[in-house]
């Protein structure tokens, strides 16, 4: 196991799960910078990632990314989906595993990558979306730019997991410069 991979991941969920906690239901149906997501739409995208990413692990169906993962308690789903998660991460040869994820085929340690990436993300649009401060774990989102910013060839524009990278303002924390490199307005 890459214990520095799982060890952005834990701290990667522990700044959206402080996020998440910090959304009030009224905030729910607000629109995110995630273009045509409300702020439930992105926590429950999340929600419904580490639920996809377990079941490519451990085995099981598919999950339709359509469905409300989030529910009346998107704090409880959050930290659940993403507890079994992590134990998948831990089980025995999970990390020595090819998949076929979203982008291809990828060994286990990837799958913690691009979990650690999604989450400082739509965590960053989630804390956007609600006023939040959005200077996400510095080292993590340090991490994470430099991660996304190796791959050869990032899937932008319409229809695509990524809008074009915008600017970042000068002194942007590195928080909204990963969110800037992923196409977010910063």
């Amino acid at each position: 196991m890459d214990e520095n991979r799982l060890r952005l991941f834990d701290r990667a969920t522990a700044a959206a799960t402080e996020v998440v906690a910090a959304v009030k239901p009224d905030q729910y149906d607000d629109p995110s910078p995630c273009e045509g997501w409300s702020v439930k739409q992105v926590m429950s995208h999340l929600i419904g990632g580490a639920k996809m990413f377990t079941g490519m692990i451990v085995g099981g169906p598919p999950v339709d990314r359509s469905l409300d993962h989030a529910g009346d308690d998107p704090l409880a789903a959050f930290r659940a989906a993403h507890a079994d998660l992590r134990a998948a991460f831990l089980s025995e040869g999970a990390m020595d595993r090819t998949y076929t994820a979203p982008f291809g085929e990828a060994p286990g340690t990837q799958l913690v990558a691009m979990r650690t990436n999604e989450v400082m993300v739509h965590g960053w649009d989630v804390a956007k979306a609600t006023g939040q401060s959005t200077d996400l774990d510095p080292e993590v989102a340090e991490a994470c730019l430099a991660m996304i910013s190796a791959v050869p060839f990032i899937p932008r524009g319409e229809g695509k997991p990524f809008a074009a990278e915008q600017s970042a303002p000068s002194g942007a924390t590195a928080a909204d410069r990963l969110a800037a490199f992923t196409g977010r307005q910063v």
